[in-house]
Parts: structure tokens; C-alpha cells; sequence
């Protein structure tokens, strides 16, 4: 069975999916790559891991820095997957670019280098936002670029993360 769940945050609503132990989605309604099939076959009941993501979220939300993350399984590739968890080393408050995690993934697959735009599109694929904190990804020169939900909530997202940029929206 999976769940779905809709969260109000101060920036717009989200949807929250999960298969009953994992949390498998969590997106800005209406963002690019908002799955079209999520309301099909799913139930509206609120699993544990979807109250434990509720938490979070309020945690994230009212400025403080969740110390948990919910049981997490997103579905992509093993490109995409060591991405994330790259993605999941970024603490609150601070960014990295897509090149250096491009060199770090260099480094875990023993080769010479690998590209950018590869982890921008892995990034930009990201199913489990905020969590899997996709907005803490800026370009090498510290500028925005790209975010599935929107450059403007990636900006309000970083600043109230108090992470400084080089360049504004």
C-alpha cells in the first residue's frame, strides 16, 4: 500500500508519499518532476513514517535543526542514489556545488573525473526534497541555479538557512 500526505508549510503546500515504513517522496505541489500518478491507488492515512516526516518538517520549518531523519527510500538509479547520499552530508547552513560532488563521485568510481551537468540532473531528480536537502546544491561561483520547485523557494529556503550565496535570483 502507499500513503500519501499533504503538508502546509510557510512555502507553499507538500506532498508527502510513503510505502507504510519508508519514506519514498516528499515534493512541492506542483514542482517539476511532481509525480502525475500520486494520487492513484493510495491511501490518505496517515502512516507512522509520514507523522515522523510532519515532525521534521515542523522542526525545519520553525527554524530549528531536526536532529532525526525518517526512514528514507527513494527510488532511482545507483547513479542518482550515491548523489543523494552525497546530498545527505551537507549540514544545515552550509552548500557545496555540483562540481565538488561531481569529484567526489570521481573518487568513489575510481575515475578521472565526471560531469556536472550528470549530478545537476541527478540532483534536479531528487524525489525526497528538504530531507534530502537538493536546495543546498548551488553552481560553482555560488550562484542559484536550477531547483525543481523554483529558484525563489530555493533562495528563501538557503536564507533561512543563513547560507550565503554569490549571486541572488
Amino acid at each position: 500500500m502507499k500513503y500519501i500526505h499533504h503538508y502546509l508549510s510557510p512555502l507553499g503546500p507538500i506532498t508527502t508519499a510513503s510505502d507504510g515504513e519508508n519514506l519514498t517522496g516528499l515534493w512541492f505541489d506542483g514542482q517539476k518532476y511532481f509525480p502525475s500518478d500520486i494520487g492513484e491507488e493510495q491511501s490518505e492515512d496517515l502512516s507512522p513514517v509520514l507523522e515522523l516526516t510532519d515532525r521534521w518538517l515542523d522542526l525545519y520549518f520553525s527554524g530549528r535543526i531536526p536532529d532525526f531523519i525518517p526512514q528514507l527510500s527513494p527510488s532511482g538509479s545507483a547513479f542518482c542514489k550515491s548523489v543523494w547520499d552525497i546530498l545527505l552530508t551537507i549540514p544545515y547552513g552550509k552548500r557545496m556545488t555540483y562540481g565538488q560532488i561531481a569529484k567526489q563521485i570521481a573518487e568513489q568510481k575510481g575515475l578521472k573525473r565526471m560531469s556536472a551537468q550528470a549530478v545537476g540532473g541527478a540532483v534536479g531528480h531528487n524525489p525526497i526534497s528538504l530531507i534530502i536537502p537538493c536546495h543546498r546544491v548551488v553552481g560553482a561561483d555560488g550562484s542559484l541555479t536550477g531547483y525543481a520547485a523554483g529558484l525563489e523557494r530555493k533562495a528563501l529556503l538557503l536564507k533561512m538557512e543563513s547560507v550565503r550565496t554569490q549571486a541572488a535570483i
